[in-house]
């Protein structure tokens, strides 16, 4: 097997000079991207729960801190599918670059809302030396909102969060054409360096900027980031966009209707999705495969993390260095993948690994973590790495396994892609399980909180981490393992094909795009099925 670097120059070599030159301006734009995200959600989560938290000790009342965050989190996810309807028409109408850098412009105006609203109702900047004098739950430099305004303004962003994801997923298309191989090797290519924007953008936040700036305006480099972006991105060449000639854009429907008909589009995915998914043994274990397993990994990230980082060591800014640790296991899953294509050639024994490795957060319920040490946030990031590591193997290569399965089946859906259709399918019971069991974890965490003696009567949630990591991330586990035993030819440790299919020798596949498979619904664009 060639080296990781000659896989790696072997890969380069196969672009030509306009799609290597447009490949490095998209990977710009997408670290600035990647680094200004990471900040806005880190700090928005950071700071809705010292928000929340001193709500209730000011009122005397039951915090219902994690309650909120699981709501914040699951809504923001849930906008985003409007984000990626709303954004889908200016598609066919203007040229992706500036679709895209538009979309991103309009992001960063969402994240600085808060920053405006804060510093109108008396937020400032963390005073130099505030946590010399002040105790460590003391936050007045906070605007005097009220915390509930936070769930409405992560919303909006959610909106324009799902244009830049949708749009972002149809950029490579453009770049490289419909080739494969080509988009394979763009993908992984880009992953790899989104994450490590996603890693450093990470330990950023939770080492310099909220320690330096507070929570309130730690994101405020969040604007400036997508700017550059949106600036990087206007140097991509117009790629193969065509402008509709002018008969033809008489007889284009309008805005709203294209808007209308996208939602129409995507209800209809989705129920073409589920028909797909429950018709046959072969296709029904990606329910559990891939829904299942992204449930598991955004609540690791946005439910246990932040309990861990405030209820543990007493400082939710740490969580953001779980996530750090989280985003580089992610970075080596994709690489493990990229590199190993040949020797791992279906997503099985990648999914029974990313199970496996989930029975780490067993040791978080009987941990007795000393508060206030950073090392103790790094350990937990240490132990977040395998996890998502596997997390991120199996979901490259189960995306991979979706797109060529699915491609002879796309003449049978004559009204949306079945390939898109399935994702939508599965990407909408993610967020459907992710929306209504965030919420009722973190009350339950924060009941159990309260239960133990609370923010006074040092109350901890060690019970609640049984349960809420330990038994359901076991659960997970023994679905998941479960669901590799269904399709045909998968009891093998490592099987050389499932049902029976060479899907490597799969050919003439140019109608379908990589674009689809990205973690999220689709949404049909005349000629371009693209995904959240």
């Amino acid at each position: 097997m060639p080296g990781p670097f000659a896989v790696i120059s072997e890969s380069w070599r196969t672009f030509s000079g306009p799609e290597k030159r447009n490949i490095a301006v998209y990977i710009v734009g997408i670290m600035l991207y990647k680094f200004g995200l990471e900040a806005f959600n880190g700090s928005i989560i950071a700071l809705a729960t010292n928000r929340y938290d001193n709500d209730a000790a000011a009122a005397n009342t039951t915090a219902k801190t994690f309650e909120r965050i699981g709501l914040l989190t699951g809504l923001n996810q849930a906008f985003q599918c409007v984000g990626s309807i709303l954004i889908a028409p200016l598609i066919k109408r203007y040229p992706t670059k500036l679709v895209l850098s538009a979309a991103i412009f309009l992001f960063g105006l969402c994240t600085a809302i808060l920053l405006i609203v804060d510093g109108a109702t008396g937020g400032t900047l963390k005073p130099a030396g505030w946590s010399k004098t002040h105790a460590k739950d003391d936050y007045g430099y906070y605007g005097t909102y009220n915390t509930d305004g936070i769930i409405p303004i992560y919303c909006v962003a959610g909106i324009a969060y799902g244009m830049v994801e949708l749009i972002r997923r149809v950029v490579p298309r453009d770049i490289v054409g419909g080739n494969v191989q080509k988009l394979r090797r763009m993908d992984a290519m880009v992953h790899i360096f989104y994450e490590v924007a996603g890693t450093s953008g990470a330990f950023c936040t939770a080492l310099a900027l909220i320690p330096k700036l507070g929570n309130n305006f730690s994101f405020i480099i969040t604007p400036i980031f997508f700017t550059a972006a949106a600036g990087v991105w206007l140097f991509l060449t117009t790629l193969d966009f065509t402008p509709p000639d002018s008969a033809a854009a008489a007889e284009s429907p309008s805005y709203l209707r294209s808007i209308f008909s996208g939602v129409r589009l995507f209800l209809d995915s989705i129920l073409t999705g589920g028909r797909i998914i429950f018709s046959t043994r072969k296709f029904i274990w990606l329910l559990p495969g891939y829904s299942l397993a992204l449930y598991g990994h955004r609540y690791l990230e946005n439910g246990i993390a932040p309990a861990i980082a405030k209820r543990y060591l007493g400082n939710s800014a740490w969580s953001q260095l779980m996530v750090g640790g989280s985003n580089f296991g992610e970075l080596l899953g994709a690489a493990f993948v990229f590199l190993f294509t040949n020797v791992v050639t279906t997503p099985i024994p990648w999914l029974r690994l990313d199970a496996a490795l989930l029975m780490i957060v067993w040791y978080l319920p009987g941990w007795r973590a000393p508060q206030g040490t950073v090392q103790a946030a790094w350990m937990v990031a240490a132990t977040f790495i395998p996890v998502s590591f596997g997390w991120a193997a199996g979901d490259v290569s189960l995306a991979a396994y979706i797109q060529a399965s699915l491609a002879r089946l796309e003449s049978t859906t004559p009204n949306v892609s079945a390939l898109g259709a399935v994702m939508a399918f599965l990407y909408s019971s993610y967020i459907v399980l992710y929306a209504v069991a965030s919420p009722l974890l973190g009350k339950y965490l924060d009941r159990e909180f309260a239960r133990t003696g609370g923010k006074e009567g040092g109350g901890h949630i060690r019970t609640a981490l049984t349960n809420v990591a330990g038994v359901q991330f076991t659960i997970l586990m023994a679905v998941i393992i479960g669901a590799t035993l269904v399709p045909r030819g998968a009891w093998a440790w490592n099987p050389t094909a499932l049902e029976g299919e060479r899907l490597d020798e799969e050919v003439g596949m140019e109608g379908v795009d990589k674009d689809k498979l990205d973690k999220g619904p689709t949404v049909e664009v005349e000629g371009r099925n693209s995904s959240l």
